[in-house]
């Protein structure tokens, strides 16, 4: 992938960005971005005082380049009262009511409903002087260079305007907006993290409580999203049938996933000690739900106990569960449908990661 990186960096008393490229010709930094060389960095340099960021960003956008630059944030350029306090007008909020209302009555997932809100609602303030009804693609595109790039938001946040705009003006206001010439990021390929089996059983001996081992072993056992779990019913546990209901997981999905004996009675344990009512995982207060947070707590806690030092999340467990399948030689489209993905691209990825596929790889080094 052709990138470059900008850096900040200091050359006899004077601010200058530091290019640091990686796959991309020196001709293209001297020619498309006015870029010198300077031997004491070693590399090549914009002096600040010419820099314009939105120039730079599209001309690499221009030309199939990523620009990383958020080693060049400084908080203190952003005033806070332009990313915050921004309002839209009382006619613009009854839009954005509307857009919230549509999306409830077409029961999109309470994290769509709160991402499309918000990104929408500020979209809605950004052109407050604007007939919302009279806005088009190029005021999107607009929002876009004006406001997401210079704030240094992602390029995921970028999608989401595009998205919640089209749907927006399409659902609600019955209408199109010309969206496809707008650019959309690529999207950032990362491999999922994963922990190896032992990790994964030293974070489990260490949680004593029955209730905070019981819910990390389920997402483990089960390769459960935190959002699934805290939504498990005690009635979605099936016993006699070794499998427990997923309802409504990402996309709307439900699905079933078996469990072993194993876990089975870790539930009929957890269950005699908590009695739980409606809830599988209820919070302080009965009858509610655990919290996301305390979930991410817990695991926290028991990694710090375990000797794990990585920012181990939930999700780690997930992955690590896929991995782990993958492995043990289980099938890739077994593996998509336990993890209720919609595409089996995206549970390829699990292949990067596989220790056994990579112990498998041989090194032209070693035939040297």
């Amino acid at each position: 992938m052709k990138k470059v990186v900008l850096k900040n960096v200091k050359i006899n008393s004077r601010e200058f960005l530091l290019l640091e490229a990686s796959n991309v010709e020196s001709t293209f930094l001297e020619q498309e971005l006015s870029a010198k060389w300077a031997e004491a960095v070693r590399g090549y340099v914009i002096e600040k005082t010419h820099f314009d960021l939105r120039s730079i960003f599209s001309i690499c956008r221009r030309f199939g380049v990523y620009l990383n630059y958020s080693a060049i944030k400084d908080t203190r350029e952003t005033p806070k009262n332009e990313r915050l306090t921004i309002k839209a007008t009382s006619k613009h909020s009854t839009y954005v009511k509307q857009f919230t209302e549509w999306m409830q009555q077409k029961r999109y997932s309470m994290s769509t409903q709160k991402t499309y809100t918000q990104v929408f609602s500020l979209f809605s303030a950004f052109h407050k002087d604007r007939d919302i009804e009279q806005l088009e693609g190029k005021d999107i595109e607009r929002f876009i260079n004006d406001y997401i790039i210079p704030n240094g938001l992602s390029a995921s946040y970028q999608n989401q305007v595009i998205n919640a705009c089209k749907l927006f003006y399409s659902k609600v206001l019955g209408r199109k907006v010309v969206v496809e010439k707008l650019e959309r990021p690529k999207r950032v390929q990362t491999l999922p993290h994963v922990l190896s089996k032992e990790e994964v059983k030293a974070i489990l001996q260490s949680t004593t409580n029955i209730k905070h081992r019981t819910i990390l072993s389920l997402i483990y056992a089960c390769g459960l999203r935190r959002g699934e779990l805290i939504h498990l019913r005690v009635s979605d546990i099936q016993g006699q049938r070794k499998c427990i209901m997923v309802r409504k997981g990402k996309g709307g999905k439900d699905r079933m996933i078996p469990v072993s004996d194993n876990i089975l009675n870790m539930l009929r344990d957890y269950y005699r000690t908590y009695k739980p009512k409606l809830w599988l995982f209820e919070g302080q207060k009965q009858g509610a739900q655990y919290s996301p947070g305390s979930v991410r707590a817990i695991l926290k806690a028991a990694c710090k106990k375990a000797g794990i030092n990585k920012p181990v999340t939930p999700h780690w467990l997930r992955h690590s569960y896929a991995t782990h399948l993958m492995e043990s030689g289980t099938d890739t489209r077994f593996v998509q449908e336990l993890l209720g993905h919609k595409s089996i691209k995206t549970t390829t990825i699990y292949t990067h990661v596989t220790q056994k596929s990579l112990e498998k790889i041989r090194s032209p080094f070693d035939d040297l």
